[in-house]
């Protein structure tokens, strides 16, 4: 009985601690990263079409108090800066294949 009263306790503290989400102060640096990786990729002449809109909607979310919301969209528009700048050192040379 005391092993089932430790893991429901535990259980409740992981969920709760799940469920609060992150800070305001957390996404905040991703949201700034997402933007820094995609500006690198429009410079190189390869930002993905979408990334500005999902930095646009996780500021919004952010803003709305939707922390959670805001944080997986930074992280999306983050990633995709990093792989479009993956994808223009990629394609730097590419060519017809004869």
């Amino acid at each position: 009985m005391k092993k089932i009263a430790i893991l429901a306790a535990s259980s409740l503290i992981a969920l709760s601690a799940c469920a609060s989400g992150p800070s305001k102060e957390e996404v905040t640096p991703v949201i700034e990263s997402a933007k820094a990786e995609n500006a690198a990729a429009k410079k190189m002449g390869f930002m993905w079409r979408d990334a500005g809109k999902m930095i646009k909607k996780a500021e919004a979310a952010l803003k709305e108090g939707d922390t959670a919301q805001a944080m997986k969209l930074a992280k999306k528009a983050e990633f995709q800066g990093k792989m479009a700048q993956i994808q223009a050192k990629e394609q730097a040379n590419a060519g017809p294949a004869f």
